[in-house]
Formats: structure tokens, C-alpha cells, sequence
């Protein structure tokens, strides 16, 4: 048998390798020559030879691979070389070279910016593939290197609410601001929209101002919200009696103000509608109005969504066709136990003050707090509640809230009526109702707005030019300031309360002590008598 036959698999490869290396690889069953490297790949060490770290076994083992490839690159160039041997004189070969010849010619002014002694060919299409390759590494590790921060954890504080128990044995959670029930001048409501609680109420506000005008702000967590009990078949009209009773609860006297934002609109209307006889007026902000509103026009209806983004419109069929649907997306969001930022948790379209507001320390302190006591019982069935009120039959239209009474009246008078111009009367809601809304908002669209000016006549609205769904209502001190004085006019600060009689009679006796001489002469004109 020949020695090439009785080679083994180490030797073969051995060969291969070749000296150019210089790493050589023992062969099985012999001696490794003195020179080898990695003799402690295989068996037992050399004798009076130190033992090889696996750096220097992994580096040998790398050349070793490198310089095969290379020994097989050439063999299959070789091959391809042969191959190709007379192809050119080929009708494809041709038309290919042509082409080629035509834009080298075109390239060549770059070919002067290569050495002398160069293949322009060659040197362009090396050129090329180590450009593809830096571009494909830049592209790689071009990407956002500021590390992702994580989501942080929701802190929820422990309870700290005000309660009142309510007629059917709910608990109500509440927050009082501003000056004490027995120095208001004005007495304010306010339930909160969707993804708040009480904790909202009109943010950033300052308890000078609420001084300055003499108001009590109160604000209260919807049911299931909050430290609020659920009430499984709430509605809007109950909505309205939670907020009758929590004004009785809390001994506020006559009529209050309803302060509706955002979603928190749609509480503020059934006060209107429901109870309007303990309401003193309505401050509105971009309040929500039912989409599918029996007097809504189809274009004021498409209007209402044509600025969300997809997300949001999907969120909204969710909510009107296939409402179970709503949790699996609520325990990927606000109620996964993070934090998460308002545009992505409730798929908002932000204008440019609105985005400057959000990226402020000031309103995401805010945003934390109020987002962890809004979800803070971990249901998702109250927000499933708010979501179909926002898209159902409220139970009635805007169109409602104020309407021209309707008289009987004989022929005779409705054809005198038809010549002499006489005075509408209306009946519902008959105080003020201010709208302020944002031109730029792209949560709740201005013609939302305009669409509650044409069927509540007596609604007055405010249009903010460049403001947007939150720039004007949070944190805002001189639109706060704005508001007020709209509302209630010149400020005169709190009610001084007015002394009981026998509070007056003990002031009086306190200040008015009767003098020792008078006493002493009273007894003298006794004496003589």
C-alpha cells in the first residue's frame, strides 16, 4: 500500500495546510514533529513541553480555517475560470461587454483618482463592495445608541379619599380645593375623563386664585375609578344623580357650576340634561359629543374622527361593535402595571403646544400620579363602561339640553304669529355655557364644537387659536385666570361668614364692658330712691 493510502485524516489536513503557517498538527498514532502547535488537541502532551492556553489552540484552529478557504477559493475560481473559457466570444458575452465598455467609458473620469498601475475594473468593484460593506455596518450601528430607558413601575399611594356613601350603598371618593363650603362664593363640579380620577380636577391650579375669586373646586372619581366603588349598569343619567347627591353630601347650597373636559364632557351634559335645576352654568372644555348624536349631519359625524390616528379609530369600533375586545388591549397598556406616555396609551394625535406641554416635568409628574389612582383597582370593566357610553345612546341629544317651548295655539294666533315676530321661549337649561376650544386639537376635532353651538343656542364658544387638546386647561395660569374672570367676573374673593346671634351677643359683650364708675353711681341714685 502507498503512503499517500495509509495517510490519516490529521496528516491529510496537515498537507493542506501546508508550512505557510506554521502550524502543524500531530499525527495519530506517531510523533509530533518538535515544531507543532496544539499537540494538546489531541491525546496526551508532549513530554517537557508546556501546556497550550485555549487562546493560542482557538487562533490556530482560525488560521488553519482561513487558509483552507483560501486553498478552496482558488480551486473554485480555477474551475469558473475554465468554464468560462471561450464564453466570450458568446452572443451574451457580447451584448454584456458592450454595455460595459459604454459605461466605463461614461466612469472614466473617475479613474484618474486610481494608481497608475491598477486595473480600473477590478479597482472600481472592490471599490464598491467595501463601500456596501462600510454602509452596511454604518447602517447597523447608526441606529439610537441612548439606551432604551424601561418602563417604569406604576406607584399607587395608599388610600387617602374623602367618601360619601351613597343611596344605593356605593362609596363615593372625592377631593375638595379652594375655600371652605361656608366662604364660597361659587361652587364648582368636575368628573374627570377617561384615564383620570379626582386627583385632575383643572391642573396646575393655583389655591391663590381659588382665594382670589372665592371658589370651591370639587372633584370626584367615577365609579370603578379611582377609590370610587363600580356601579356594573352606571349610565349617564346615574352619572348625573351621583353628582346631585355628592353636591347634597357635601352641603353645597343651592346651585354649583359643572366643569366638563375632554371625555369628562359627557358627565358635564347629563347634568345639564338631567338634574339642570341645581346647575348654576357649564364650563366646557373640548368636551366629547356622541358621534352617532340623532341630530349629528353625516359630514359633522366623519369630522368628529378625521384627525385620530388608526389606532384610536380602531379603538372606537372596538367600543361600538365588539366591546369585550376592549380589555385585551387595556392589559397591554395603562393597566400592565408601567408607565406609559398619554399619545401611546390612548393613540392620541398631538398638535405642537400640546407636545411641548407633555415633554414638560411638570405635566408628566402630574400624568404619573393621576394614571396610577385612576387604575389602582386593576378592572378594566369601568373603562369598558366609559369607552361604550362615549359611542351609545346617551339617552338623549344636545339638541335636548335647550329647547323652544312648544304652546298650543289656535288658528287664529298662529296666523297672526306668522306676521308679527314673536319672542322664542325655551325651556331645559337655561344658565350659561361656555366652550373654550382648541383650534389645533387633534383629540377632540373643533367641529365637535361648532356642531353643540348649533343645537344648544345658548352655548357660547371660545375658539383658541393654535391651542390645543391640553395646552389651554392644564397648567396654564393666565388661562386659568381667562376662565375665571369669564365665568364670574371681577374677582371678590370669599364669603366672610355671617356671626351667629349668640356669637354677636358674646363679641359684644367681650368688647362693650361696663365701667366701674357708672356701676358705683347707679348704685348711689338707688340708695337715695
Amino acid at each position: 500500500m502507498s503512503a499517500a493510502a495509509t495517510m490519516t485524516w490529521h496528516e491529510d489536513l496537515a498537507t493542506l495546510v501546508g508550512d505557510t503557517t506554521g502550524v502543524r498538527l500531530p499525527v495519530a498514532g506517531g510523533d509530533a514533529p518538535a515544531a507543532a502547535v496544539g499537540a494538546g488537541w489531541y491525546g496526551e502532551e508532549e513530554e517537557g513541553r508546556a501546556e497550550e492556553g485555549w487562546a493560542q489552540q482557538a487562533k490556530g484552529f482560525a488560521e488553519s480555517t482561513a487558509e483552507m478557504l483560501r486553498e478552496l477559493g482558488r480551486g473554485l475560481w480555477d474551475v469558473a475560470a475554465q468554464s468560462l473559457a471561450g464564453a466570450e466570444d458568446s452572443e451574451l458575452a457580447r451584448r454584456l461587454r458592450k454595455r460595459a465598455k459604454a459605461t466605463g467609458k461614461r466612469l472614466s473620469f473617475m479613474n484618474e483618482y486610481l494608481p497608475e498601475e491598477r486595473d480600473p475594473v477590478r479597482c472600481w468593484l472592490i471599490v464598491a463592495a467595501v463601500a456596501f460593506v462600510t454602509l452596511l455596518v454604518l447602517g447597523v450601528g447608526s441606529g439610537d445608541e441612548t439606551p432604551v430607558e424601561l418602563p417604569k413601575k406604576l406607584i399607587i399611594s395608599p388610600p387617602s379619599a374623602n367618601r360619601i356613601q351613597l343611596p344605593d350603598g356605593r362609596h363615593l371618593a372625592y377631593e375638595e380645593q379652594g375655600v371652605s363650603a361656608d366662604r364660597a362664593r361659587f361652587s364648582l363640579i368636575a368628573p374627570h375623563s377617561f384615564l383620570s380620577s379626582r386627583l385632575a380636577g383643572i391642573p396646575g391650579i393655583r389655591a391663590s386664585l381659588l382665594e382670589e375669586f372665592g371658589v370651591r373646586l370639587v372633584t370626584y372619581d367615577l365609579p370603578g375609578f379611582g377609590e370610587s366603588d363600580p356601579h356594573p349598569g352606571r349610565n349617564l343619567n346615574s352619572s348625573a344623580l351621583d353628582m346631585l347627591h355628592l353636591a347634597d353630601a357635601l352641603d353645597i347650597p343651592d346651585k354649583f357650576w359643572v366643569v366638563g373636559y375632554s371625555g369628562g364632557g359627557m358627565h358635564a351634559w347629563s347634568a345639564l340634561h338631567y338634574i339642570p335645576d341645581r346647575v348654576a352654568g357649564a364650563a366646557m372644555f373640548a368636551p366629547m359629543a356622541n358621534p352617532y348624536d340623532s341630530k349629528m349631519t353625516k359630514e359633522e359625524r366623519h369630522k368628529t374622527w378625521d384627525r385620530w390616528s388608526t389606532k384610536r379609530k380602531l379603538m372606537h369600533i372596538l367600543a361600538r361593535r365588539f366591546p369585550s375586545l376592549l380589555p385585551l388591549f387595556y392589559r397591554q397598556s395603562f393597566l400592565s402595571g408601567k408607565q406609559g406616555q398619554p399619545e401611546s396609551w390612548l393613540s392620541l394625535s398631538l398638535g405642537k403646544k400640546d407636545k411641548t406641554l407633555l415633554e414638560g416635568p411638570e405635566f408628566n409628574a402630574f400624568w404619573e400620579r393621576n394614571v396610577a389612582e385612576s387604575v389602582r383597582q386593576g378592572d378594566a370593566r369601568p373603562f369598558v363602561q366609559e369607552a361604550v357610553l362615549q359611542v351609545s345612546d346617551w339617552g338623549f341629544s344636545l339638541s335636548d339640553i335647550q329647547m323652544q317651548k312648544k304652546e298650543d295655539r289656535g288658528f287664529f294666533e298662529l296666523i297672526k304669529s306668522l306676521f308679527n315676530q314673536v319672542e322664542r321661549e325655551w325651556v331645559g337649561f337655561l344658565g350659561p355655557i361656555h366652550i373654550w376650544q382648541g383650534m389645533d386639537d387633534r383629540v377632540v376635532s373643533p367641529s365637535v364644537a361648532e356642531f353643540a353651538r348649533r343645537v344648544v343656542p345658548g352655548a357660547t364658544v371660545h375658539k383658541l387659536l393654535d391651542e390645543g387638546h391640553f395646552s389651554y386647561f392644564c397648567f396654564c395660569d393666565e388661562c386659568h385666570r381667562q376662565i375665571f374672570s369669564t365665568l364670574f367676573g371681577i374677582p371678590q374673593g370669599p364669603i366672610d361668614p355671617v356671626p351667629q346671634p349668640g356669637e354677636v351677643a358674646s363679641e359684644l359683650a367681650e368688647e362693650t364692658p361696663a365701667p366701674d364708675n357708672l356701676a358705683e353711681e347707679e348704685q348711689g341714685n338707688s340708695s337715695l330712691a
